[in-house]
């Protein structure tokens, strides 16, 4: 496991929620993700959070993974926090000094958007951590796979967006391994002006992409060498099948999103 990164990555288990079909816990992402901008109440908030810490305490994933999967984002909630914040307009005026104003609605409007983004990222890095990246590109085909209809390259597309996810931390942990040589030979990147830190980041920026271009190179090899030819005729060492969990966790979900309908 990567020491700072979560996204991602897959956290073998064997919990109910691993155990759920990767095509429901698409569908249940996404309506969790609808259900979390329909709550806009303190209580509607402290029921997400308890659902959303509920599913972590089910999967058996270690809390410290969970929370390195904000990590890497917390300097955009930041920024969007102080942006909501100085920048709202309207509202009963709390401070005011040259073009920064803070008022009463925008500090709530900054600390309900920053509670949102961090239930996202939170959520999404809990589909991740607990489905491998077969089952994850499997449900991502099944659930695309009316669009066949009209030749979309649904598998080709489902292939590409697992990688993309799964080779985040690989590039994120070569990013760490090439600074730290840098370092060592010298180059400093926390330091000087900010067009300077620009300039710094160059000998950074080309071994990195030759890193990602010669891994890139590396699986086109190996799908070619195991006769990869998309997924025409492709079948698959395990099927998916629904059962009673999947039916109970939507059937949650559903429950919440009819509790925030109802303006809670």
């Amino acid at each position: 496991m990567i020491k700072n990164v979560s996204f991602g990555q897959y956290f073998p288990g064997n919990s109910v929620i691993h155990r759920l079909d990767p095509r429901m816990k698409l569908v249940l992402v996404i309506a969790v993700i609808v259900l979390i901008f329909m709550m806009d109440t303190f209580i509607g908030n402290l029921v997400v959070f308890g659902f959303i810490v509920f599913v972590v305490i089910l999967s058996r994933v270690n809390v410290r993974f969970v929370l390195r999967g904000l990590k890497p984002l917390w300097f955009i909630i930041l920024l969007t926090f102080v942006l909501n914040t100085f920048f709202y307009s309207g509202g009963r005026e709390l401070f005011s000094w040259w073009i920064f104003r803070v008022s009463e609605e925008g500090l709530t409007s900054a600390v309900r958007l920053a509670v949102r983004l961090i239930y996202l990222i939170t959520a999404t890095t809990m589909l991740t951590l607990t489905t491998s990246p077969i089952a994850l590109t499997d449900g991502i085909e099944s659930l695309m796979k009316p669009l066949k209809a009209v030749r979309f390259p649904v598998h080709e597309l489902a292939m590409m967006m697992t990688i993309a996810m799964r080779f985040i931390p690989t590039l994120i942990e070569e990013t760490d391994k090439i600074m730290k040589a840098q370092t060592a030979r010298g180059a400093e990147f926390d330091s000087g002006s900010v067009f300077k830190r620009a300039a710094g980041m160059v000998p950074l920026l080309v071994p990195l992409f030759v890193s990602a271009f010669r891994r890139a190179d590396e699986l086109a090899f190996a799908m070619e060498s195991r006769c990869y030819h998309g997924g025409e005729g492709r079948t698959r060492m395990k099927v998916m099948h629904m059962h009673w969990r999947d039916g109970a966790a939507a059937a949650v979900v559903a429950g919440l999103i009819v509790f925030a309908a109802f303006g809670y």
